[in-house]
């Protein structure tokens, strides 16, 4: 997934906890294989490669996750879409300064095959199809997230009752410290890299941040960052990171970017409409908005257990 992951075991059986860690490690790399972009043996590739040429059919598992995130897709009418790995590549996000961005042309040009309800998928023989020459899916903007759920499940069916795994900001933990407290949760300043905004104490909980404060360009001054609008084919722009806390660390991590494409308002709209989920948003003034049911502490009142980036 080209993320760097860590894995927390709370237990009482230092062997019980090395084999979890270890097993939930094994899951999260057999996912990478999977799914890559790049393993030119994954089912993505597969599907890739027949783009406009025929049906793949996919395990059960890839089938199943990539129409969750067509769901998702029609959830947030479009603003996260796996084929916008279709768009060309017009950008570079070296954090250096360019005169301008690219001519509208080429912009508009960049995503015309980009489009999520192109994907077609037979549920008899779990194929999928990829009907336009040139198309691609890429499940990176949920891919980590998936795979912290899936080595979360892995380890506390093992019997480790309590653990956080960090998927490169994808936070997921579960259970208690080993000193019986809950995890606390540490949100990066995008003006002051390596200081915290706010923490919160959380359990049994997904807390997962994007930011456009890593990767990006300048142009005249203004931060264009690495997400792109699949509908405009433009650098999605008014915040500079989006955390989102709920349950479901594979869905947190689908609408941390849907958030961040659909812009402040229509962000904080859409997470205030969905039940059990929540977020903080830093835009690009420096202004903190926060869903109608976030609880935030300043990162002065107390420092944190688990920092995310």
């Amino acid at each position: 997934m080209g993320s760097h992951f860590t894995f927390t075991a709370v237990s009482a059986d230092d062997s019980l906890a090395w084999r979890a860690l270890r097993a939930g490690l094994g899951e999260a790399q057999r996912i990478d294989h999977l799914f890559s972009y790049w393993d030119s043996t994954s089912q993505v590739v597969k599907i890739n490669r027949m783009a406009g040429v025929r049906p793949v059919v996919v395990d059960a598992e890839v089938y199943d996750l990539i129409a969750r995130t067509l769901k998702i897709s029609a959830l947030t009418d479009g603003a996260f879409d796996i084929t916008f790995a279709s768009g060309d590549k017009i950008y570079n996000f070296d954090r250096q300064a360019y005169p301008a961005l690219p001519d509208s042309a080429t912009v508009r040009r960049s995503v015309h095959r980009i489009g999520w309800q192109k994907v077609r998928l037979d549920p008899a023989t779990r194929a999928v199809f990829l009907p336009d020459k040139g198309m691609r899916i890429n499940l990176a903007g949920v891919l980590q997230g998936y795979g912290v759920r899936r080595a979360q499940e892995l380890m506390k069916r093992m019997g480790i009752a309590g653990g956080l795994i960090n998927g490169s900001g994808d936070v997921y933990c579960w259970g208690k410290q080993a000193d019986g407290s809950g995890w606390r949760i540490a949100i990066g300043d995008p003006a002051r890299p390596r200081t915290l905004s706010s923490w919160l104490t959380v359990s049994d909980m997904a807390v997962v941040t994007a930011g456009n404060y890593e990767q990006y360009f300048t142009v005249g001054g203004k931060y264009y960052g690495h997400i792109i609008n699949p509908h405009t084919g433009y650098p999605a722009t008014g915040l500079r990171s989006v955390t989102i806390i709920c349950p479901d660390v594979e869905l947190a991590d689908a609408l941390d970017d849907a958030v961040f494409v659909l812009g402040p308002q229509a962000g904080l709209a859409l997470v205030n409409r969905l039940k059990g989920v929540d977020c903080t948003l830093i835009a690009d003034d420096g202004q903190t908005l926060v869903s109608r049911g976030m609880q935030l502490n300043s990162y002065h009142s107390a420092a944190p257990a688990a920092a995310k980036p």
